[in-house]
């Protein structure tokens, strides 16, 4: 699953990458759902680049499963759609969140 996600309005893009790295993170780390279903996360932040315009995002997250039921059963869980779920309202501007579900297909490397 690759997600893309904005800072809410009135947040810089440090304090969004200091709340998504110091707050949200543990706090999805911290369920036993995330320890047993997710494979890989990765998380990318933009950085300076010369010639290119400015990022539609403030991160790109990965988050990797073993099969669509492993998603499902974090999703699902009530740890995430009891405490992670509703901390994205506190970084994230939930109206511009994209994301999709996906496999991947290696071209090089």
């Amino acid at each position: 699953m690759v997600i893309t996600l904005k800072r809410r309005e009135g947040m810089t893009h440090d304090e969004f990458t200091h709340y998504q790295r110091n707050i949200h993170r543990p706090l999805l780390m911290s369920i036993p759902e995330a320890q047993q279903y997710i494979r890989r996360f990765v998380v990318s932040y933009p950085v300076p680049a010369p010639n290119c315009p400015e990022p539609d995002y403030d991160s790109v997250v990965e988050a990797w499963f073993d099969t669509m039921d492993d998603l499902n059963a974090l999703f699902l869980c009530e740890n995430w759609q009891k405490t992670v779920d509703p901390d994205h309202k506190n970084f994230v501007d939930l109206s511009s969140t994209g994301s999709i579900i996906s496999r991947e297909e290696v071209v090089v490397g």
